[in-house]
């Protein structure tokens, strides 16, 4: 499945994704640190710098077509109760520009993510433009503990499906199909958020391998030491160590700011797998 990354960061999405089996064709980022550390880890895929200017044109001319998956987590400064919450009226308000895409590609899924005051403001109006274009929408609130993390960090993530299966997959015509699809038609959306709510099933944390999930009541020593065990088995941990961004200030800003602004990718291999599962379950 091909994959459109939106507002990219440090690579979060397409780290997630691309272990859930999907293929990353192009990044979208602004910051140049970020873009930086994109070139480092997808030095072949391609980067644009700004999301008000991208199109499908301008991807259609570079060679980059039949995207199934647009992902991204839109700025959050708009709805985060850490900030002034001025919505719309925040000139970083650019879920409009990722929207405009999603009406240009019409994608087959998408993906977002948001900070959870999202929840109480703007969240509605997301999921009506999406609704309004086809896709049958379902919001999820996932937090970084769900994985494994020692942390809460509750984000809001957005599930959208458009059944393309009675045209052309990829690049379609915009527009409200006749028949859009729902939660309850037992399509692939319905598959995906069947499989996100299996809370009994494994963990993965590396390719082919599973670990029981972090013990609430255990103590810090014991936690601790599980976490070491587990890196000696080469598993992916849900916490990376950020010790390395104390050295020099500088660097540190820079770090600290990518990690903080940066998804959780286990969150988004889970989700990704649910997806790819979910498709296994549609007649091409």
């Amino acid at each position: 499945m091909k994959v459109l990354d939106l507002f990219s960061g440090i690579g979060g999405f397409s780290l997630g994704l691309e272990r859930a089996g999907m293929e990353t064709v192009a990044f979208c980022e602004y910051d140049d640190k970020a873009r930086q550390v994109l070139k480092k880890h997808w030095p072949d895929v391609p980067q644009y710098h700004d999301v008000r200017t991208l199109t499908r044109e301008q991807l259609e001319n570079d060679g980059i077509g039949s995207i199934r998956l647009i992902c991204g987590g839109y700025p959050c400064q708009p709805f985060s109760t850490a900030g002034r919450r001025k919505g719309e009226d925040d000139d970083r308000h650019l879920w409009p520009e990722l929207f405009r895409l999603v009406q240009e590609i019409r994608p087959t899924w998408v993906l977002c993510e948001n900070v959870a005051g999202h929840i109480t403001m703007g969240l509605d109006s997301v999921l009506a433009d999406l609704e309004r274009e086809g896709y049958a929408c379902q919001p999820l609130v996932i937090p970084a503990c769900a994985v494994g993390a020692y942390h809460r960090r509750d984000r809001v993530w957005i599930l959208a499906y458009a059944d393309n299966s009675h045209g052309k997959r990829g690049w379609v015509s915009s527009g409200v199909r006749e028949e859009q699809p729902n939660f309850d038609s037992g399509g692939a959306s319905r598959n995906a958020c069947e499989v996100l709510a299996n809370a009994d099933c494994g963990r993965q944390q590396g390719p082919g391998q599973y670990v029981e999930s972090f013990n609430p009541e255990e103590g810090r020593e014991e936690k601790a030491s599980h976490a070491v065990a587990s890196s000696e088995l080469g598993v992916w941990l849900p916490e990376p160590n950020v010790g390395r961004v104390a050295h020099g200030v500088p660097g540190r800003v820079d770090r600290l700011k990518q990690l903080g602004n940066a998804v959780v990718p286990q969150v988004v291999e889970m989700i990704g797998r649910a997806i790819m599962e979910a498709e296994k379950n549609v007649s091409p």
